[in-house]
C-alpha cells in the first residue's frame, strides 16, 4: 500500500491471524497498480452475552474489567490486544484498527449483573484491553452509559485511557470520586509529538493527555500515570521527564509496563520499526531480547510486564527513584464497595423502608 493509504494507521499490513487456514503476504509483482484508497474505519454493533471479564493474573492490578469495544482506532502498533482480533477471523494488523465492534448492550448487561442474587461488588476496571475513549466513543457513548450505571448503584470503578475525551465525563467521575468510588489512569508514552504521531497515530497528543490529568486532578479524581509501554531505545530516555510533567499536572501515582510482543505483534512491530526507526531497529530488538531470555517475548508471570536482566533492572531502578522523588510511589488506597445497592431485578428484594 502506498504512503497515503496508510496515513494515520499504525500497522503496515494486514498480517494473517494465527487461526486462518491460509497465510496472506503482500508482495510487489512488478506491475503498475492504481493508487491505493484510504482505509476507512467501520463499526459493527454486537450484542454481547456477558460483560464483566475476570482474570487471575498476578501481573495485573485488577481482577475484573469491562471492555465496551473490540479493536481500537488509536492504532498503537505495540498494542497487546491486537491478537484478540484473530479470534473473530480478522487480522491483528490493519483490521484491528479499522474493523471495530461496539457492545451495544453493555450498560443493560451490567445492570443485569448487578441485579443477580449474590453479586458481590468490587472495583471494575473500564478498559485494560482496548481504549474506552477511542474516537468512536464520541458517537456511541458506551463508556459514559457504563459510568452512569456505576453511579446509579454506587459501584466502585476505575478507568484507563490515553484520550482527552475522558474530560467529557468528569462530571460523573468527580461525583463518584467524592464518594471514593472512582479513580483514573492516563497512559503517557512520550512527550515527543513526533514519536507519538508514529507510535500512536490516532491517540491524543501528549500535551492533551497532560491537560486531561490536570482536569481530573482539579476535579478531585485520583489519577495515576502509566508509562506504558517503555520501548527500548525509543522512549526509555523520557522516563523521568514524563513522570515530572505528569506529577506537575496533578498525578498522584505511577506505573509502567515494558514493551510486550506476543503472537502476531512481534512481526507487526518489526515491520513498523523498520519503517519508522530504521536507524535504531537493530538496537531496539537487541534490548528486547536481552530482557526476554534471548527471545522476542516471554509470557511467564512475573516477567511479561517488566522483563528481566540488567537493562530491565536499570529501568525499574530509574522508575522507582523518580517516583519516590516526585511523590508518586505512595500505596494506592482501595475504593469503597460498601455503598453499592443492587438494582431491583431477579433475585433481589427491595428494602421495604428504602427511600
Amino acid at each position: 500500500m502506498d504512503k497515503d493509504a496508510l496515513h494515520g494507521r499504525g500497522a503496515r499490513t494486514n498480517v494473517s491471524g494465527r487461526y486462518e487456514q491460509y497465510a496472506r503476504e503482500a508482495f510487489d509483482d512488478g506491475w503498475a497498480a492504481e493508487e491505493a484508497e484510504r482505509i476507512e474505519t467501520t463499526v459493527t454493533p454486537e450484542l454481547a452475552k456477558s460483560i464483566i471479564q475476570t482474570n487471575t493474573s498476578p501481573d495485573i492490578s485488577f481482577d475484573q474489567s469491562i471492555n465496551p469495544y473490540r479493536g481500537c482506532e488509536h492504532g498503537c502498533v505495540y498494542c497487546y490486544a491486537r491478537p484478540n482480533h484473530a479470534y473473530v477471523g480478522l487480522s491483528p494488523g490493519l483490521d484491528f484498527e479499522t474493523k471495530l465492534f461496539v457492545k451495544a448492550n453493555a450498560a443493560a448487561l451490567l445492570e443485569q449483573e448487578f441485579a443477580k442474587r449474590g453479586y458481590k461488588p468490587k472495583t471494575i476496571m473500564l478498559g485494560g484491553v482496548t481504549d474506552i475513549y477511542q474516537p468512536i466513543e464520541r458517537e456511541h457513548r458506551t463508556t459514559r452509559a457504563l459510568l452512569e450505571v456505576m453511579e446509579r448503584w454506587g459501584h466502585p470503578v476505575s478507568v484507563i485511557t490515553k484520550s482527552q475525551l475522558i474530560m467529557r465525563d468528569i462530571d460523573i467521575l468527580s461525583r463518584l470520586a467524592a464518594r471514593n468510588l472512582a479513580k483514573a489512569a492516563i497512559s503517557v508514552t512520550t512527550l515527543d509529538r513526533r514519536i507519538a504521531r508514529v507510535m500512536e497515530p490516532r491517540a491524543a497528543a501528549p500535551h492533551r493527555r497532560l491537560e486531561a490529568i490536570r482536569a481530573l486532578a482539579e476535579a478531585g479524581v485520583p489519577t495515576t500515570i502509566m508509562v506504558a509501554p517503555i520501548v527500548p531505545a525509543i522512549n526509555d530516555g523520557e522516563i523521568e521527564s514524563i513522570l515530572e510533567a505528569c506529577a506537575s499536572a496533578g498525578a498522584t501515582a505511577a506505573g509502567y509496563v515494558m514493551l510486550r510482543l506476543p503472537l502476531e505483534i512481534k512481526d507487526l512491530f518489526r515491520e513498523w520499526l523498520a519503517h519508522a526507526f530504521p536507524d535504531r531497529a537493530a538496537r531496539v530488538m537487541a534490548l528486547v531480547r536481552e530482557m526476554r531470555s534471548g527471545r522476542d517475548y516471554d509470557a511467564s508471570w512475573g516477567k511479561r510486564q517488566r522483563g528481566e536482566g540488567a537493562y530491565a533492572k536499570l529501568i525499574a531502578d530509574r522508575f522507582a527513584a523518580a517516583s519516590r522523588r516526585l511523590g508518586l510511589a505512595a500505596p494506592r488506597l482501595p475504593l469503597d464497595a460498601s455503598q453499592f445497592r443492587a438494582p431491583i431485578g431477579a433475585g433481589v428484594q427491595q428494602d421495604l423502608f428504602a427511600g
